[in-house]
């Protein structure tokens, strides 16, 4: 069964083990989730979990979400996604989900949005390599080169400049440390996707322990 919730990145600190080892820790706050919605396979032709987490402005909500999250008996929700393989069954439209679903030492897989690095070059891109500085060389940061000539065309796929980050990154079996139940805080080893503030899905490790 996998369980999920939904989560915003605070930041990142460290602890000591009980060993003594120095731990860097990702601290993200996941207060209590509502189920907006049950999918169901009759209905929907699969099994979700449609849960939502930060309250909307009213201002910013229009008449579909406010109605959608009124049958839930609750405020709309910023951040919307579906938990699919939950046991759906077991939940009510409405419900909380809190933190306490995972403990530590228990794996996960952590979605969120990479931090936008914007238009860049093939270097910092690709991790190409640059060409010489001197000796009358014009290949510096360039790419290299586009492809055969016959085509008469570059083939898509080619390691160009462009707009890097904004993406939708999973980063999995990832270990959670600590859960703490009183400030509705997970504190995950190892970094996750995002700039701080941005919003994370948590769901178990598909890989298994």
């Amino acid at each position: 069964m996998t369980k999920g919730i939904l989560g915003r990145k605070i930041g990142m600190t460290q602890l000591f083990s009980d060993n003594g080892e120095l731990i860097p820790v990702t601290v993200i706050q996941a207060e209590p989730n509502v189920v907006l919605q049950k999918k169901t396979l009759e209905n929907d032709g699969y099994e979700a979990l449609q849960i939502g987490f930060a309250d909307k402005k009213e201002s910013r909500t229009n008449k579909a979400e406010k109605g959608h999250a009124e049958k839930a008996g609750t405020a709309p929700k910023r951040y919307v996604r579906e938990i699919r393989g939950a046991e759906v069954d077991s939940f009510e439209v409405g419900q909380e989900i809190k933190v306490d679903i995972f403990e530590s030492g228990e794996k996960i897989d952590v979605t969120g949005t990479s931090k936008g690095k914007g238009f860049q070059g093939v270097i910092k891109r690709h991790n190409q390599q640059r060409g010489p500085t001197t000796h009358g060389s014009h290949f510096h940061r360039a790419p290299g080169a586009m492809g055969v000539i016959d085509p008469m065309r570059v083939f898509k796929g080619k390691k160009l400049p462009g707009h890097m980050g904004s993406e939708q990154v999973t980063i999995q079996n990832l270990e959670v440390v600590s859960v703490d139940t009183d400030k509705n805080l997970l504190l995950i080893k190892g970094n996750v996707p995002g700039a701080k503030k941005s919003y994370v899905k948590i769901t178990s490790a598909v890989k298994g322990n």
